[in-house]
């Protein structure tokens, strides 16, 4: 039985609040493609700019697992407004800002305010539908998850392109408002999910769970840059994450009413299924990152184009994720996550074919392949994890459920990115090793640019040199991406076998919540 039946139609519920858990999920990519302009407009090098993006995730991934703890606080509805609030305001901020540190600030401001959006639409959806449509609701609340960071660079790039980018943020300011006026009227909190007061207040936790979470986010998004462990300042704050999370993970498992409920995980439903949706962050982050860097990197495609590249896959997601919602009800979730994982292999196999040769058209087949199997993980996997949960701990499993996606994500992400630029540097010393004059091919091209160079005698030599050297470059870029997606294909596929070992689950409306432990 569900715990409150709501007033109002659960659809219309869970629309409005994804609304605005949208907003705020697409601002953890929209920004990524502006960064050049942000930087021109500011005065900043591109160093100094990607602190835009890595202020906002680190103070949404402080945020997202102390969520339950504050909804339990405050009460869930008032903590879901006041994250619109707050994320609304900080957005028209961000627009105004007129330096780089002020920018950064309210990125902070902003990460901190919309951390609770996420998983507290989860945790509303999950209340205003039984249990047997849960698939259907989760099929809803995906959208937001997954279409979301898929369009993220698509609109940001049209944006930046044809406007400024400022209305990046700006066009926070009317969804946020509607989003508002339509959550404070519809919704309403269960029982459970009422306000419980500063009964108590984990400190130590607290203060763990930041340092850590806050450090670990640093040396995500600083690693690669910094060329992680040679640099003295990614050591630090390496230190820092271990000590601190390991210390939290102690310190939680033995507190009665813990900031994040790490006990969850003991649930065999919900801990498999938080497994397979750490996977699901890596794989779609770090294609969704991928891709769009690949085109314009080497294939000199604008923000626009490269975004445009992604959008037809996010339109596939909008099609297949309201059948896939309904394919829960009547297949077991293993057998719908092995499935996923397996069209997520063959769609970043596939992709991992690209040549200098590729095109436009090919680039967006590719895309849609890679995008096919996410539904069946998303959705599956929701309804698994959920399906054991009490609803009193709906709000804690929620934003736990949601860190360990986004921490997924950013660990995707950068795992993604240091092994392009180390297997670019492999490729280029095998390249390297066959431009000598017993290579005709080298020699036939080295001859043929020559010919065709601007100047004569020495300089014609050192042009078309440079001409090939620009080449092997490219090429060893492009087959470094290639590796990435090759890597990114044999991970799913094992893991489409491990989902065959997940538990199975139970959709109608007898199914019983197993106890939390």
């Amino acid at each position: 039985m569900n715990a409150a039946a709501p007033a109002v139609n659960p659809y219309l519920i869970a629309v409005v609040v994804s609304l605005a858990a949208f907003m705020e999920v697409l601002d953890t990519t929209i920004v990524n493609v502006a960064l050049a302009h942000i930087g021109g407009s500011l005065a900043a090098s591109p160093d100094e700019s990607t602190w835009v993006l890595t202020s906002y995730l680190v103070a949404n991934g402080i945020v997202l697992p102390l969520s339950g703890w504050l909804a339990g606080v405050m009460g869930r509805k008032n903590y879901f407004l006041l994250s619109i609030v707050g994320f609304t305001l900080t957005s028209f901020a961000c627009g105004l800002a007129t330096s780089l540190p002020m920018l950064i600030v309210f990125r902070l401001l902003q990460g901190l305010a919309g951390g609770g959006l996420q998983p507290m639409q989860m945790a509303i959806v999950m209340d205003a539908f039984p249990l047997e449509k849960r698939g259907t609701a989760f099929g809803i609340t995906g959208l937001t998850m997954i279409v979301a960071p898929i369009l993220g660079p698509t609109l940001g790039g049209f944006i930046t392109d044809s406007f400024n980018w400022r209305w990046i943020f700006f066009m926070n300011v009317p969804i946020g408002l509607l989003a508002l006026i339509l959550v404070k009227r519809l919704v309403q909190d269960p029982v459970h999910a009422q306000a419980k007061g500063l009964l108590s207040i984990d400190y130590i936790g607290l203060g763990l769970v930041v340092l850590g979470l806050g450090a670990l986010q640093v040396v995500l998004d600083k690693g690669q840059e910094d060329d992680w462990f040679s640099s003295h300042f990614i050591i630090f704050f390496s230190i820092v994450c271990v000590v601190s999370l390991l210390a939290a993970v102690v310190w939680l498992l033995r507190q009665p009413d813990p900031v994040i409920d790490l006990r969850l995980m003991q649930n065999r439903s919900f801990g498999m299924a938080s497994l397979m949706i750490f996977f699901v962050g890596i794989a779609l982050y770090s294609s969704s990152t991928l891709l769009p860097l690949l085109v314009q990197t080497e294939f000199g495609y604008d923000a626009t184009t490269a975004g445009l590249v992604l959008s037809p896959g996010g339109l596939a997601l909008v099609i297949l994720m309201p059948v896939v919602g309904k394919l829960v009800n009547r297949f077991q979730a293993s057998y719908l996550i092995a499935l996923g994982m397996l069209l997520v292999s063959g769609g970043m196999w596939l992709t991992s074919f690209i040549t200098p040769q590729s095109d436009y058209e090919h680039f967006v087949l590719m895309r849609v392949f890679q995008v096919l199997g996410l539904p069946f993980l998303f959705i599956p996997s929701s309804t698994l994890a959920f399906s054991g949960i009490p609803p009193e701990k709906s709000s804690k499993a929620s934003a736990l459920f949601s860190l360990i996606r986004n921490l997924g994500g950013s660990i995707g992400i950068s795992l993604v990115l240091s092994y392009v630029a180390r297997h670019q540097q492999l490729h280029q010393t095998v390249l390297v090793e066959h431009l000598n004059a017993a290579n005709p091919g080298y020699v036939e091209l080295l001859a043929q640019y020559t010919r065709h160079a601007a100047g004569s005698g020495v300089e014609a030599g050192r042009q078309a040199l440079n001409r090939i050297y620009q080449q092997l470059l490219s090429q060893s870029s492009i087959l470094a991406y290639c590796d990435a997606f090759r890597l990114l294909a044999v991970i799913t596929l094992g893991l489409a076998g491990i989902a065959l070992l997940m538990p199975k689950h139970r959709s109608g409306p007898t199914a019983s919540p197993i106890a939390g432990h």
